[in-house]
């Protein structure tokens, strides 16, 4: 498994520079307002936004290779691991309101500070072998999370729009430049996870530690670049939007953020049950990505065993995803002109192919890594192609000023549906009366199978229901929601 762990990075990464330079050549380049590209404030300001932005992403990566290895380092039963996943996944959900209207309470940058201290406190839990110590870094994490996924990008739309006064037509470039450094930062982080935990051998715990100097670069950057960036905003000029008044109106602000939050989720749920279109997308969703939380969870008692790098495996894991991507953009060009409809019905069956390959490569007695690792990668390849076909569908069928409020309510279901997975596995596992649960990991990969089937017919049905839909297709009307 070592070195099949290295050969697939290699391979990987060959496959993605390849897909890279052929999307190139075939992809004309996006044209780029002349005002943007000449405009170097707002150039300063993107990069002050990503500086910060980019070390938070980095943060969050560096936890993912080695959380439930650390468990097991702290001989958690299988059955108590999945309980601590629920609980992070159930924080997810009770804390998404909160995340929604918190920077509008507490102001936008202090909300991106207690991201940076809560999940500093989060990592720092790690140190400790008790279980309650570990369950209360679950709910941190899960605020943390939620915040990540809110309060930067509501300081970056608010001082982009209402400060600077920036066409919003600019604001895709910027969060397209950070999801292309998504990729590299989450493979960038297997690696050096990898190398501190096995290569030094300072054990699992060592990549979270990591995370908090690059969370309190985070906040220094949030604090003073961020701060400065502020104060420069509201003394320039006469182009500018007014700005909130004295502190007195502070109660106000507190009430109107409450209000537009409560009108949001109500509008989306108006939404969400008026168009047939929107409900089948949101089961899309809810099926697929909470099959992938299911997955985060399986795959390292699945390959742990066997002895692989585990950051190397989720390096491997993260090109995949990349490559996915970028067949994407490839197969969406002008020259293969793929729709993303047919896409994200590939990535299902993809995924259920993956799962398939898991049925068999788990079963009790004859296990086969290596199979499983390639379904992994097969899914991770999958989960490239479903998330930009996924958004393009989403600029496309939900309206602009209802779509916060709709994904919050796509959201639910998800989170409540990987819960449920996993406390199935939890029961199962606990119910054999022993520690490890092989024929449990094997069917919750059969349950998971049977979900991506249920997303295949729903993709099926939205697209049967908006056959001649132009909105579906790629020439169709350009909505806000394509980048």
């Amino acid at each position: 498994m070592l070195v099949t762990a290295y050969l697939a990075m290699v391979v990987l990464l060959v496959l993605c520079v390849g897909l890279e330079l052929t999307a190139r050549r075939l992809t004309p380049p996006q044209p780029t307002p002349s005002a943007m590209g000449t405009n170097p404030a707002f150039r300063r300001f993107q990069t002050v936004f990503l500086r910060g932005y980019l070390l938070a992403l980095s943060a969050d990566w560096l936890q993912g290779p080695y959380l439930y290895k650390l468990y097991r380092h702290y001989s958690f039963l299988e059955s108590q691991i999945a309980i601590l996943y629920v609980v992070g996944l159930a924080s997810c959900v009770l804390f998404a309101p909160v995340a929604s209207w918190l920077p509008q309470v507490l102001g936008r940058r202090r909300t991106c500070l207690l991201f940076c201290v809560a999940y500093s406190a989060c990592c720092l839990t790690k140190l400790s072998r008790d279980y309650f110590v570990l369950i209360l870094g679950r709910v941190l994490g899960g605020l943390s999370t939620s915040l990540l996924s809110t309060a930067f990008q509501a300081w970056y739309v608010h001082r982009h729009v209402d400060v600077h006064d920036f066409p919003k037509e600019w604001i895709p470039s910027t969060f397209t430049k950070a999801a292309s450094w998504n990729h590299g930062l989450a493979m960038g982080a297997g690696l050096v996870a990898n190398m501190l935990a096995e290569w030094l051998h300072l054990g699992p715990v060592v990549p979270f530690l990591l995370a908090v100097p690059c969370l309190g670069a985070c906040g220094w950057v949030v604090l003073t670049d961020w701060g400065l960036e502020e104060k420069d905003g509201s003394l320039e000029g006469d182009n500018k939007k007014p700005l909130l008044g004295p502190s007195s109106s502070a109660p106000l602000a507190r009430a109107s953020a409450r209000a537009r939050f409560w009108r949001s989720c109500q509008e989306g749920l108006r939404c969400l049950l008026s168009d047939r279109r929107v409900m089948l997308l949101g089961g899309v969703q809810a099926l697929f990505e909470s099959v992938l939380y299911i997955f985060i969870f399986l795959w390292t008692p699945v390959l742990d065993p066997y002895g692989p790098p585990l950051g190397m495996v989720f390096s491997c894991l993260m090109a995949a995803s990349m490559a996915g991507s970028l067949l994407y953009r490839l197969a969406t060009s002008t020259r293969y002109r793929l729709q993303p409809g047919h896409l994200l019905c590939f990535s299902m069956l993809l995924a259920f192919f993956s799962f398939f390959m898991l049925i068999f490569s788990t079963a009790p007695g004859q296990p086969r890594p290596h199979e499983s690792l390639l379904a992994f990668l097969l899914l991770e390849l999958a989960s490239g192609l479903y998330f930009p076909a996924v958004s393009f569908l989403h600029g496309r069928v939900i309206p602009e000023e209802k779509r916060a409020g709709v994904l919050a309510w796509f959201r639910l279901p998800l989170h409540l549906l990987a819960c449920l997975g996993l406390l199935a596995l939890h029961r199962e596992v606990s119910g054999t009366g022993g520690g490890e649960g092989g024929s449990g990991t094997r069917h919750m990969f059969g349950g998971c199978a049977v979900l991506m089937l249920a997303a295949l017919l729903a993709v099926v049905s939205l697209f049967t229901l908006g056959r001649n839909d132009v909105d579906l297709r790629l020439d169709g009307p350009k909505g806000e929601g394509d980048i």
